[in-house]
């Protein structure tokens, strides 16, 4: 019976030193950790803009008129309102991409917003999301099954969009969810993150669960964290600029480890020697490492699971929380 219960005791501690408290708040968008959250409702990490805000009060003067933006090498022109209309937002380099289906353009009314809202019409997206251009179609089709079912959600409860993706996945029909991952995977996914290995980090202030670098230059430890920002907080949260990409800045040495892990690990036994996929299995090589921070983390708690997810179970099962950052900042680093 003592035995039994110091077994008992033993495992529990060792699965407690291997499984976090708390999700990595930085890959989440947040500062604070789950644990110490207020009430659901509070700021940061929402489920991204949708259409039009309301502005004024009962009897207040009407607005003037917004100015157009322009974008340097667009013919387009844009009011900031036009750039975050959740039903057809800003394209502004129509030429780079195939014409796109109205799902991926406008969504629907309702319950759809615009898939290229969030993930760009390029599909190279955010840090906050994920790129989805390049995903095979059939893996695309199969998140979006998994989000329907209930099978991927996010172990940081607060991540709103990940709750805003459940519900259009579950509002689409199988046309528009073909239609989408038709196009996409045909928009093959570009370099679009710099990794930098640093001690310090640029100090942020987060809008929406993305980090945003503060103006004056002004830097703090890093930490065992990776940030990732904007290359240009104007380009990407103004004009929502598919061309401008972002910085990751992880820590000193991290590459060099995640290569170490990765390589002997089973990372490669699945999504290729060069981790730029296999058939349906999704290429990883230069994703954004706060989006595969997640996934790994969600996959270890059992907030994502499905049919793809067993086999990355056992993987995940044993790898702490700097196994993880690591490892998303070596693949972070590969070109796509």
């Amino acid at each position: 019976m003592k035995l039994t219960l110091f077994v008992t005791t033993f495992l529990l501690a060792a699965s407690m030193s291997i499984y976090a408290a708390d999700p990595p708040a930085w890959a989440y968008g947040f500062t604070t950790p789950l644990s110490a959250a207020a009430p659901a409702g509070g700021p940061g990490g929402g489920a991204g803009r949708g259409g039009s805000g309301r502005g004024g009060g009962r009897g207040a003067a009407p607005a003037p008129p917004a100015a157009p933006l322009h974008l340097e090498g667009s013919t387009g022109e844009f009011t900031r309102q036009q750039v975050n209309d959740g039903f057809g937002p800003a394209d502004w380099f129509p030429g780079d991409h195939p014409t796109m289906p109205d799902i991926v353009a406008h969504g629907r009314r309702p319950e759809i917003r615009a898939c290229s809202l969030c993930h760009y019409p390029n599909g190279q997206g955010r840090a906050e999301n994920a790129g989805v251009n390049g995903f095979p179609a059939e893996y695309f089709l199969e998140q979006l099954k998994e989000f329907a079912d209930g099978d991927r959600k996010s172990a940081d409860t607060r991540k709103g969009n990940t709750n805003a993706m459940i519900a259009i996945a579950k509002a689409m029909t199988p046309e528009e969810k073909k239609a989408a991952a038709d196009y996409y995977a045909a928009i093959p996914f570009k370099q679009w993150i710099q990794v930098k290995e640093s001690t310090t980090a640029p100090k942020t202030r987060i809008n929406v669960g993305l980090f945003l670098a503060l103006e004056g230059n002004e830097t703090e430890p890093l930490g065992d964290r990776i940030i990732e920002v904007p290359v240009s907080a104007e380009q990407t949260e103004t004009y929502r600029n598919p061309r401008s990409g972002f910085i990751a800045y992880v820590p000193v040495g991290a590459v060099k480890k995640g290569e170490a892990v990765a390589k002997t690990g089973q990372c490669t036994l699945c999504h290729g020697s060069d981790l730029k996929g296999i058939g349906p299995v999704p290429s990883i090589a230069g994703r954004s490492p706060s989006y595969m921070m997640r996934q790994l983390f969600d996959m270890q708690q059992g907030t994502r699971k499905g049919s793809w997810t067993g086999l990355m179970k056992p993987v995940v099962a044993p790898m702490s929380e700097d196994d993880m950052l690591n490892v998303v900042a070596y693949v972070a680093s590969l070109k796509p």
